[in-house]
C-alpha cells in the first residue's frame, strides 16, 4: 500500500522552486553589482596623456649644463663641484613655469639668490634661481605653463661670474633630475 505525503511544503517547492531560487539569484546579482559599482561623482580623474613641460626662457643659451658624473668649475667659487642644475642666459631675461603648478617658496639667500620653487602634479618640481627681487609670483600662487614668474639676474653670488642667468633644478619624488630629460633643449 502506497502512503501518500501531502507535505504541502514540498508541493509548493515542486511547483514554484525553480522560480523562486532564480529570482533569489537575481537580488543577490543585484546587490553586488550595485555595492561594488562606483558612482561617477567618486571617480578620479586618469591622466592618458605624457606631461610636457614648456622652457623656463625663451631664445635661451646654456651657460653652464648638468653634470652630476663629472665635475665643472665653479669660476665663482674657484672650486670644482657637480652641477645639479642647468644654466640658461636669455636676452629677454624673462623666466617662465615649465608647467602648471602651486609655488611652494620663495626665498632670498647670499649664494643662490632669490629662489622660486613650484610644486607640479607626478612628483616633480622645479626651482628657478638667482632671480632679481620683483617677482611676479608669492607663496600659494597657482601658476600655468609659461606663466611669467620673474627675470634672470646675478643675484646668485656663487655664480656671479656667470653673469645674468637662470639657476633651473628638476626634481621627480624628492631628487634632482636632468633637465635635459625633460626639457626640449635641442634649439638650446
Amino acid at each position: 500500500m502506497e502512503i501518500k505525503n501531502n507535505n504541502k511544503f514540498k508541493t509548493f517547492f515542486k511547483r514554484f522552486g525553480a522560480i523562486g531560487l532564480a529570482g533569489v539569484f537575481s537580488v543577490a546579482i543585484a546587490l553586488t553589482i550595485g555595492l561594488t559599482a562606483t558612482h561617477p561623482e567618486e571617480q578620479q580623474p586618469v591622466s592618458t596623456g605624457a606631461m610636457v613641460f614648456e622652457l623656463p626662457m625663451t631664445n635661451a643659451v646654456v651657460v653652464k649644463d648638468y653634470a652630476e658624473d663629472r665635475l665643472q668649475h665653479n669660476e665663482s667659487l674657484k672650486r670644482w663641484e657637480a652641477h645639479l642644475a642647468i644654466d640658461l642666459a636669455s636676452e629677454n631675461a624673462s623666466v617662465f613655469s615649465i608647467y602648471d603648478g602651486v609655488v611652494a617658496s620663495v626665498e632670498t639667500n647670499s649664494l643662490q639668490g632669490t629662489v622660486v620653487t613650484i610644486n607640479h602634479e607626478d612628483g616633480f618640481v622645479s626651482v628657478y634661481g638667482s632671480l632679481a627681487d620683483e617677482l611676479m609670483v608669492n607663496v600659494g600662487d597657482a601658476v600655468v605653463s609659461g606663466q611669467e614668474i620673474g627675470r634672470a639676474s646675478t643675484s646668485a653670488t656663487n655664480e656671479i661670474h656667470s653673469g645674468a642667468h637662470l639657476h633651473f633644478t628638476l626634481l621627480k619624488d624628492g631628487e634632482t633630475v636632468d633637465p635635459n630629460n625633460y626639457l626640449d633643449l635641442q634649439n638650446k
